[in-house]
């Protein structure tokens, strides 16, 4: 399944350091929770992501406090897309079925 998303970037906090995401679409989000796979670590999904020039391979995770999965956006790619907090990041995904 490959899919073309645009998010608002948030920051959460944790106690050590600070995590980036891009909360995906409902409406993306309930598709990809319709496929069927293999159950792993705290319901992550592997996807492989485009943002701009920067391609890398990943996770999404549910967020229930928003109902929809949340996509992690290393430093690295945040520093060479330009992207910072609050920022409306589009990006394609590439979601792995297995």
């Amino acid at each position: 399944m490959i899919v073309d998303v645009a998010g608002v970037l948030f920051r959460w906090e944790s106690r050590r350091d600070d995590w980036y995401f891009v909360p995906l679409p409902e409406e993306v989000s309930a598709d990809i929770r319709d496929v069927p796979r293999p159950g792993r670590g705290f319901g992550s999904v592997p996807v492989q992501v485009t943002i701009g020039a920067s391609t890398c391979r990943t996770s999404i995770f549910p967020d229930a406090s928003r109902g929809v999965y949340v996509l992690p956006l290393k430093r690295s790619v945040r520093e060479r897309e330009g992207i910072s907090d609050g920022d409306t990041v589009h990006a394609r995904l590439d979601v792995f079925d297995g």
